[in-house]
């Protein structure tokens, strides 16, 4: 029986212009620039993942993991190329994204509903599991503007996780509330993998990604590097890492030993 694709990347790039500031950002919304200075986020990558699915997105700061997150959640859209997204996306991104904040966190579960694109009916069938898993009390019919930042990440969290998502999207920076809160969201997680549901999970740690993801995606540069086996991925991160390092320290040595050598030539024609 064929896999079931759920994401599919054919041939995606994505290119950002950088501004000097926002005057001359401001400026190109009516003059186009004649030289931009132009960031590939992302290089001709194409992949698939397949429904049910636990797939480990790795790489340095600036690899493209955020832009890709971005397609997938439908904040961006490629330059070139196509992505398909075949489901409902639950991110743990951006919690409180969306939310009003003179509106009540009840309020605020219906928004984040339809912003979603779900229906009255069905928000109404969830509305209490999200308050029970949320455990605000009687702040729930609060405006959020009354709410801590914990508070309405609770209440993000608690959402995007009661929403029984075709796919979900997780950062392993996520920090939610209290340590038994944050227990329950792993468990809470944990459930969602085990139910069958495409994991897509954003970390750096080797041993969270193994435990959680059967495959992983490495991002360098915009470009995809490898895709396959956990261990061989960060293998193959780890073992650039190093290369780097040593790039780094061998460029530091012979600076060292060239400014060293023309200490001893300054001496010498002093004499």
């Amino acid at each position: 029986m064929a896999k079931e694709t759920i994401i599919s990347f054919d041939h995606v790039s994505k290119e950002y212009i950088l501004y000097k500031n926002d005057q001359e950002r401001f400026r190109a919304l009516f003059i186009k620039p004649r030289h931009p200075k132009i960031n590939k986020a992302l290089n001709d990558v194409t992949f698939k993942i397949y429904k049910g699915e636990s797939v480990g997105i790795i790489g340095d700061n600036g690899a493209g993991k955020s832009t890709v997150l971005k397609m997938i959640t439908g904040v961006t859209f490629p330059s070139e190329g196509e992505v398909q997204v075949n489901g409902k996306v639950a991110a743990l991104l951006e919690l409180t994204a969306g939310f009003s904040t003179e509106m009540t966190g009840r309020e605020n579960i219906y928004l984040k509903g339809y912003i979603l694109g779900l229906k009255d009916e069905y928000i109404k069938q969830i509305e209490e599991r999200i308050i029970d898993f949320a455990q605000l009390g009687e702040y729930i019919d609060q405006p959020v503007r009354t709410y801590s930042s914990g508070m309405k990440m609770r209440l993000g969290f608690a959402i995007n996780v009661n929403i029984d998502p075709d796919i979900l999207v997780v950062d392993e920076a996520l920090s939610v509330g209290d340590a038994s809160f944050k227990q329950k969201c792993k468990d809470k997680i944990n459930e969602i993998i085990e139910s069958g549901t495409t994991v897509l999970y954003v970390s750096h740690n080797a041993a969270s990604v193994t435990e959680i993801c059967d495959r992983a995606i490495y991002l360098r540069k915009g470009k995809l590097i490898y895709d396959g086996n956990v261990e061989e991925a960060f293998n193959i991160y780890q073992a650039f890492k190093e290369e780097e390092k040593a790039k780094k320290e061998a460029k530091k040595k012979k600076e060292k030993e060239a400014k060293e050598k023309a200490k001893k030539e300054a001496e010498k024609a002093k004499k």
